[in-house]
């Protein structure tokens, strides 16, 4: 139902996002879409750019009146960098370093200058998936489903985030931390290591979590491969640059444990099925069981360092160090929001998928009418039967 696209380079003019298969009459006010591209830009471990670049969204088609028309929504984001390198002369790039798309991106291209690799490889499109995520998220908003994101580590420091801490509280916690974590102890010890990675000339990675609240049971399929939204959910995060693991729930605790202690057991409760634990992350048989849907993602470090690595110079092709591009310390407490964004498409896009429906006009009462974990929406034939 919904996809999107992205254009643009680093340092050009600017990014353009085309959002297609929104509903018609959904309102979108440019402050939503502006404070969602804000956090994007926040968090300590930033480089440079962040200080340079004030992300405001403007919409060029597929909005009149501030609601949507059913036509692809077209979003623009101006590159105030572009100024600083316009009217410049840009000096060749020969020297691929380790951990980007330099090299991987000439052999597939053939390009004969590196830089066209980096300019579109560079996490800077990330601003435009916000804009995306942010359209999405005014989507589910319209059905009360929330979308947060936090930080639980970085580097060597981990957050502990007790049962009882609810997730409205984590989100609103993390929006108070410089490092995006809702425990302040360990958003403390965060702090101090990135101010000695900073200090070492290195970088750090770390693993945030994104999770959604308020689905309704049902969204996805077990039928198909492709329709497991779980799947999908997994695809997505691990599409953001330099992620490279996710998983739903505690997956990789849960494969150090048996069965019998990681299966959510289900309980009836005044006519309601219930789950008191949700180790699952939300999901069975990639399909919502109306829990909290919970992502969490491993961002590696960010592959530019100050101290120079050992790479070859493809003019020359002799031994040569690489050279320092103004970037990032530590991504996480940015990558987060990007990772909720990812999240709030896909989500809703399976929302789309199950209601069908030209207009918010149409869905709205749609999704009221869903079939939910009740013993009365279940009824059973329970009678014997043959595939025969």
């Amino acid at each position: 139902m919904l996809r999107f696209l992205t254009a643009g380079e680093s340092h050009g003019p600017g990014l353009t996002a085309i959002l297609e298969g929104l509903p018609a009459g959904l309102f979108l006010g440019e402050e939503d879409m502006n404070a969602q591209l804000g956090r994007r830009q926040r968090g300590f471990g930033s480089g440079g750019r962040m200080r340079i670049e004030r992300d405001q969204i403007r919409f060029t088609g597929g909005l009149l009146g501030g609601k949507t028309t059913g036509a692809p929504l077209a979003m623009q984001l101006e590159n105030r960098d572009w100024e600083n390198w316009r009217d410049r002369d840009i000096p060749p790039m020969t020297i691929p370093r380790p951990g980007h798309a330099d090299l991987t991106g000439a052999i597939k291209y053939g390009y004969r200058d590196l830089r066209l690799a980096l300019e579109r490889a560079s996490a800077r499109e990330t601003a435009a998936r916000v804009a995306v995520g942010a359209v999405c998220q005014r989507l589910l908003a319209e059905v009360d489903v929330t979308v947060g994101c936090y930080v639980v580590r970085i580097g060597s420091a981990s957050a502990v985030l007790p049962e009882e801490l609810s997730y409205a509280e984590r989100f609103a916690r993390a929006e108070e931390s410089n490092v995006r974590c809702p425990d302040p102890t360990a958003g403390a010890a965060m702090y101090t290591c990135i101010r000695e990675a900073m200090a070492a000339k290195d970088t750090l990675g770390g693993v945030f979590e994104v999770v959604a609240l308020g689905l309704p049971p049902g969204l996805g399929s077990h039928v198909h491969w492709d329709r497991r939204l779980d799947s999908r959910l997994m695809w997505a995060v691990g599409s953001i640059q330099a992620v490279k693991g996710v998983e739903i729930g505690p997956a990789f605790e849960n494969a150090a444990k048996r069965g019998t202690e990681v299966q959510d057991e289900i309980l009836e409760e005044g006519g309601l099925l219930v789950r008191p634990s949700n180790r699952a992350g939300g999901f069975e048989g990639g399909i919502t069981t109306g829990q909290p849907v919970v992502i969490r993602a491993a961002m590696k470090p960010i592959s530019t360092t100050l101290t120079p690595l050992q790479s070859v110079d493809l003019t020359t092709g002799q031994p040569a160090a690489t050279r320092y591009e103004r970037s990032d310390t530590c991504a996480l407490p940015r990558a987060a929001v990007v990772g909720e964004a990812m999240v709030a498409f896909v989500l809703a896009d399976a929302l789309l998928e199950k209601l069908g429906g030209d207009s918010m006009a149409e869905i709205t009462p749609r999704f009221a009418a869903l079939r939910r974990g009740t013993l009365r929406d279940l009824e059973m034939d329970n009678a014997s039967w043959r595939f025969s």
